[in-house]
């Protein structure tokens, strides 16, 4: 299971969701004067979809043995991630000034983990596939 590689890069997807909660994708001033930071609790729907990408992460990571049902998961994981990131970037309207943060990585690394997970899923079922010809 660990040993696969797209295992590992969803381990890499559960890590950054986990981290995202806490460490800021963006901080500045508001509108309103206050100086806050955006992270994955920082919102509701960031709160609820950062959770359902981290539990969808873990859970894919153990249907190793059904691998089209992974693939799945995998891709619908890709999206939510892609959802994820406009939601931040059309939070960022709210604030007057600020900079974005290195911990914004975090947010994109969920995405890239996601799509190279579907991308070693796709390949290990070309590879059974092709393997199942022979027989």
């Amino acid at each position: 299971m660990i040993q696969r590689q797209q295992s590992l890069w969803l381990l890499l997807s559960t890590l950054s969701a986990f981290f995202s909660y806490k460490l800021p994708f963006y901080a500045g001033q508001l509108k309103d004067g206050k100086y806050e930071e955006l992270d994955g609790g920082s919102n509701f729907f960031l709160l609820i979809l950062t959770g359902i990408s981290l539990l969808l992460s873990l859970i894919t990571i153990f249907l190793y043995k059904e691998r089209r049902q992974q693939l799945k998961m995998a891709i619908g994981g890709a999206a939510l991630a892609l959802i994820i990131l406009i939601i931040y970037f059309t939070s960022i309207g709210q604030y007057l000034k600020g900079s974005i943060s290195i911990t914004c990585l975090l947010a994109f690394a969920i995405l890239a983990g996601y799509i190279m997970a579907a991308r070693g899923i796709w390949k290990d079922e070309k590879l059974v596939k092709s393997l199942d010809k022979l027989r």
